[in-house]
């Protein structure tokens, strides 16, 4: 198990805009200086943390898969892992810096709280996109990262998740009783690794 932090150089601003819903926008003009506001306040509170480990991976029957951790049914993951014969688990975050940003712009003015939202969203998304690419680099060629929630890979599987990461002690995340991520800007994810 292996505990990972970045410092991340810069946001996506296209990743921000397409959570604000501007994708494929050409022009932001009027923006910028909200933008260029908003991404000031949110740097410094950054803190991107990960934990990962490998896990063997057993398909067991059409949707029935034994993850290492714990056993699921699921098609969409069943489809996603084909021809993988181990996986990477893990859980990120980019801290509770940026919900506590979030709560006092909510009060404070809820336009910059939007974007300030969109950023987290974009931030948590670079982190995972960077880890995967470490994880690539350590385990060999993998499929694209899956999480709870998508497709038919239910929620609750993170309680599965959590104690296998020892996801609170390692990186500070915790899990509500509805199987959401405290702080919000956190991600859980299986990423598949191709046989060779």
């Amino acid at each position: 198990m292996k505990v990972a932090t970045w410092r991340l150089p810069a946001l996506d601003r296209r990743e921000t805009l397409r959570y604000l819903g501007y994708a494929g926008v050409k022009s932001t003009d009027g923006m910028e200086w909200l933008l260029d506001e908003c991404e000031a306040l949110i740097m410094p509170v950054l803190a991107p943390k990960a934990v990962y480990a490998p896990f063997p991976l057993e398909f067991l029957g059409e949707e029935r898969i034994n993850l290492g951790f714990a056993t699921v049914n699921s098609h969409s993951l069943f489809l996603n892992l084909s021809g993988c014969k181990s996986i990477v688990l893990f859980a990120a975050t980019v801290g509770a810096g940026v919900d506590r940003l979030i709560a006092k712009y909510n009060r404070l003015s809820p336009a910059r709280a939007a974007v300030l939202q969109a950023m987290g969203a974009a931030a948590v998304e670079q982190w995972c996109d960077e880890l995967n690419a470490r994880i690539t680099e350590e385990y060999g060629p993998s499929r694209p990262r899956f999480s709870c929630g998508y497709g038919d890979l239910p929620l609750s599987l993170q309680r599965s998740i959590f104690p296998a990461l020892n996801v609170t002690k390692n990186i500070g995340v915790t899990l509500t009783e509805g199987d959401l991520m405290m702080p919000s800007k956190s991600v859980t994810a299986i990423v598949g690794i191709k046989g060779e």
